[in-house]
This record gives structure tokens, sequence and C-alpha cells, in this order.
């Protein structure tokens, strides 16, 4: 996989808010769907969802993509978290289970704006060289590699800025930690990633999430917005004097916002700038 990833002419860079974790052991499937929000018992070996921990009280404390690499692994590649302090809270759970969690310290995370050479949507490719994931579209290719750490990859500000606003126009949130244990599910809108279950069972928040969505209670939901480069997380979403949402995550002139899935049609500004409304894409569903 390494050589693939250094024959091709897009260039390959660095990472370094997406960190991996590993979960061993004979019972680390029934763990982690006691645990997590999607249905990780219907995954095969080699393939991966979009999932997410939750607090009883069905908010989310990290997003992370889980892959089952074998019967008794599951790797997690988490977004933003901090994957040390987010490995410490999970043990807490383990009790009896026969279960191991370990950060993987010793694994880089890599993008590239090209196709994968194996990968293709929720089927990851899996070598002795590292774990390679289809993370674009047809119409924007994107491959998220994890191997050994490569100091040899070069830092790219432009390109990671640009991967994080293709995960936002696709309305995949990317959550600080000022942003952690905010918002439910739906009002992030995970439903358009698949990333949550409301049948597979029991599991932290579960009771929230089945509720607000049988009884359609959901009020809230993600918007794309552009046109305000110095907004950040946490800042209110405004039509006049009256505050409408808050801001979940920034790319550029790039925003996902919390906002009233019925909203009045009016001007909207953040951080006292005019922002526009831009559909949010889809194809990153798994």
């Amino acid at each position: 996989m390494s050589d693939k990833l250094q024959s091709t002419s897009n260039p390959v860079f660095a990472l370094p808010d997406i960190a991996s974790l590993t979960l061993c052991g004979r019972d680390c499937i029934a763990f982690a769907q006691a645990q997590f929000m999607s249905d990780v018992a219907a995954l095969a070996d080699g393939q991966w969802q979009w999932s997410g921990w939750l607090t009883p009280k069905g908010r989310v404390i990290a997003l992370f993509a889980v892959l089952r690499y074998s019967a008794e692994r599951l790797d997690l590649i988490v977004l933003d978290a901090d994957v040390a302090a987010l490995a410490t809270s999970l043990k807490r759970y383990v009790f009896r289970s026969k279960v191991s969690i370990e950060v993987r310290g010793d694994v880089s995370a890599l993008g590239r704006f090209a196709a994968p050479p194996a990968a293709q949507g929720a089927t990851a490719a899996i070598d002795a060289s590292g774990i390679e994931l289809d993370l674009g579209t047809p119409a924007g290719p994107r491959t998220l590699v994890l191997r050994e750490a490569d100091a040899g990859v070069a830092d790219d500000p432009d390109a990671r800025l640009r991967w994080r606003a293709v995960d936002i126009a696709h309305g995949l949130p990317r959550l600080g930690e000022e942003q952690r244990e905010q918002w439910t599910p739906q009002q992030l809108s995970l439903e358009r990633l698949r990333a949550f279950s409301v049948a597979k069972g029991c599991y932290p928040g579960q009771e929230i999430v089945a509720r607000t969505h049988f009884l359609g209670q959901a009020k809230r939901g993600l918007a794309a917005l552009r046109g305000a480069p110095a907004a950040i997380p946490g800042e209110d979403v405004r039509a006049g004097e009256q505050a409408l949402g808050k801001v979940v995550s920034v790319a550029g002139d790039l925003l996902l916002a919390v906002l009233p899935l019925e909203r009045p049609d009016a001007p909207v500004r953040v951080a006292g700038v005019d922002v526009v409304d831009t559909p949010l894409l889809d194809g990153l569903a798994r």
C-alpha cells in the first residue's frame, strides 16, 4: 500500500487531527455494539461504518469510523477528539468483558485527493502496510490511509483545510473539544451518514435517539452556510436580533450550523457577516 501511495501524482499529506485506537479480544464486537450508536454487529470483516459514542442523555461525545478488522479486532478512526481521553473513558465500561482498548500511537493518518487503489465504499483494504479507506464520492475521490508513523510525509495546511471543507460540505461534522456533549445525533443530521441505529437495541443515549426518531421530535438539524471566514464554533447564527442556532464546524468560509428545520426566510448573519445557505452534498454515507 505504501508504494501505491507514492506512485500517484496526487500528493499525500498528513492528517494529524485523525487518530486511531483498537478494541481487541473475543468480546470486542459485543462491547462496541453495547456502547456505540451504530450497528457494529452488522459489519463483516473488512467493512466499516460511521458511528459515535453518546452520553446517557444522547449527546455526542465523539464521532468516528468503526472498522471490523476481524472477529476479535475493531479499529476506531477518531475525528478531532482526544483519543487518549476517549480510550480512558471507554475502559471504564469494560468490566468483565474480554476486550483491550489501546491508542495506536504508532499509526499516522494520511490523506490523498484520489480514488483508493483497492478500497471501495464501506469495504476497506487491509494489508501488512496499513489500512486504506474510501472517504470520497464519485465526483470527489479521496483516500484515507492509516499506516506506521511516517515523518517523511509533508504537512500541507492547505490540503488539510480542503479535506475538512469536503467533510463539512457533505455534512460530516468536525467536533472540537468545545462541541463535545453539545448535540444529539439528530441535531447533527447524522442519519444522512447512517451513523446511528434506532433498531439494534440498547446503547448509551439510545432511548433519547429512538424517542426523537419515532415521535418525530427533531426540530433542528445541520445547515451548511457560506460567507463568514472569521466565524468560530459556538458562535451564534442570527436573523436580525434573533439567535437561530450555533456554528458547529468551520473550514474557511464554509460553516456547519445547527438550525431550526423550519426557520424564517430572512437574511442570516454570523459574526456580523451575511451568510448564505448552500446545499449539503451526499455521498459520504457508508
